[in-house]
């Protein structure tokens, strides 16, 4: 098979075999026993489809288009051989199941999404030849997409960026509204590349904001409606930084970052066969793995059909938990939170030497100087979704979610360099290697989450569950029952005066579902 037909080889059905067909009620086992490898039935044929399509397209990247033998996402399926080497006890594990490369799967994932993923790492590794892989995958032409990257430079204006008015509206228009805008042509598709973002202006940022969060455009007065799109940005810094410093809010609105790493010169006999052969992956893209926009849009609604267990969202829970609490931020509950910190303008620093009760190594919290935003875990949720669809799963399962919540909050929570927990033996690594860190986050608040029990022990939850079902008819003594036992639970946790983030939120949950209680009591006892 010469080199031309090799590229144009997909890999055959099924990418991923599927085991016995299992039930589908979910058990608390599953999460221990690894991923259910059941093909969605929500989404009919098709859906089964097109799972095996983007697994398809992501072999094909791997094997044939972008050398880059990573396998960094991990899945075990029984026993896994692993070894450690180096004076720091690295840990090297063989993955006994189905195994991703980041780099390849999140821009993927992030294509049937329609999120936006920024790409990072240095000049030459990959970056921008993968994003333009996304838009040859959603079936535009190389021609357009090479034509439709936005690079990034300290000259761009907004009107390089948007439009520009025709000259002729300019000299005539009597009003704003009579001006006619000649609006870009990448507004318009649905993979949008911006490359090197972080050498844009200040200013051409803000609007770039616009689309990016908001899916329009304006110029003069002007609004151009956008399509859901899937972003790629590049930025050869990893901490966002360049000519022009990124506006908090745009990186806010990054989803998901992937690393691109180094190239392994062991790969090197691949790299020169294509030179000789004069071959370039993105004019070789094979029919059969390019998506139309029906598919897409069928495909992320599939993905949203994917279900979360109750156990496994309790764990996220229980982890988004961890770290928005700070005691010595108010002096009402509700306001004793890092983002109160934040907008007062003092430096954490010259509180934490007041926060004396707790351990300060086994405390989560305080290795970041924030707590999650609605969006992000908004997010969080999606991408795990995506990723179990993307395995052919019809529930998310505990490792979909220990694999994809580090590249989905890299840039969300933002690290405390300083606290104790990285002056621990073997811990100081995690200062620099954001991926490992924000794992071991969440493998620890697991740990918790299992040492207390709260699969089986959370009066939280008995509350809320209580509460879910309704008060229409609930009789006044029932009502006054619950209330008192929720006094009963507050004072139980006052008495034992340590408050870390978990306990915070499940304070102020029983709070609200007492005020809820009190109020029905009120119409209860008063109405005529």
């Amino acid at each position: 098979m010469g080199l031309l037909d090799m590229f144009q080889k997909v890999s055959e059905s099924p990418t991923r075999s599927s085991k016995a067909k299992p039930s589908k009620t979910f058990d608390v086992a599953d999460l221990y026993d690894g991923p259910l490898a059941q093909p969605l039935a929500q989404g009919g044929a098709n859906a089964v489809a097109l799972d095996e399509k983007l697994r398809q397209a992501y072999f094909w990247i791997v094997n044939q288009a972008i050398i880059n033998p990573f396998y960094d996402i991990e899945y075990q399926d029984g026993p896994s051989p692993q070894y450690t080497f180096g004076d720091q006890k690295s840990v090297l594990r063989l993955p006994s199941g189905q195994s991703y490369s980041s780099f390849v799967l999140l821009p993927l994932l992030n294509l049937v999404v329609r999120k936006r993923c920024l790409l990072v790492g240095g000049p030459g590794r990959g970056k921008t030849a993968s994003a333009i892989l996304m838009g040859i995958l959603a079936g535009y032409p190389l021609k357009d997409v090479k034509r439709a990257i936005q690079h990034g430079q300290p000259q761009m204006t907004i009107t390089d960026l948007l439009g520009n008015p025709l000259p002729g509206d300019l000299v005539k228009a009597e009003s704003m509204d009579n001006i006619r805008i000649a609006w870009r042509k990448w507004l318009a598709m649905r993979v949008k590349i911006i490359d090197e973002y972080n050498r844009i202006p200040t200013r051409t940022q803000s609007a770039l904001l616009t689309v990016m969060a908001d899916n329009y455009a304006e110029l003069l007065d002007q609004i151009y409606e956008c399509p859901e799109a899937a972003w790629y940005l590049t930025a050869n810094d990893d901490a966002g930084g360049g000519t022009y410093q990124v506006i908090e809010a745009l990186r806010d609105r990054i989803d998901v970052v992937v690393k691109a790493l180094h190239f392994n010169p062991r790969f090197l006999g691949e790299l020169l066969a294509r030179i000789e052969a004069g071959v370039k992956p993105e004019t070789l893209v094979p029919r059969a793995i390019i998506f139309n926009e029906a598919e897409i849009d069928a495909a992320n609604a599939a993905i949203l059909a994917v279900k979360v267990p109750d156990p496994l969202r309790r764990r996220i829970e229980h982890f988004a938990s961890q770290f928005e609490y700070y005691e010595y931020a108010a002096a009402q509950l509700e306001y004793k939170t890092k983002d109160t910190v934040k907008l007062s303008g003092v430096e954490f620093h010259q509180l934490d030497a007041l926060d004396t009760g707790k351990d300060k190594v086994k405390d989560l919290g305080l290795q970041t100087r924030n707590g999650l935003s609605v969006r992000a875990l908004m997010t969080v949720l999606v991408y795990v979704k995506a990723m179990a669809w993307f395995r052919g799963d019809e529930f998310v399962t505990l490792e979909d979610i220990r694999q994809v919540l580090p590249f989905v909050l890299h840039d969300k929570l933002t690290q405390n360099a300083d606290a104790p927990y990285f002056e621990q033996g073997g811990q100081a690594v995690y200062r620099v290697d954001r991926i490992g860190w924000l794992r071991q986050l969440f493998d620890l608040s697991c740990q918790e989450f299992d040492r207390l029990n709260l699969d089986k022990e959370d009066p939280v939850a008995r509350f809320d569950a209580e509460f879910q079902n309704g008060l229409d008819g609930l009789p006044e003594a029932e009502v006054r029952k619950r209330l008192a036992q929720i006094e009963r639970t507050l004072e139980a946790w006052a008495a034992q005066r340590k408050v870390i983030g978990p306990r915070f939120d499940d304070i102020l949950k029983l709070k609200y579902l007492h005020q809820r209680y009190t109020n029905y009591l009120h119409w209860l006892v008063n109405k005529p």
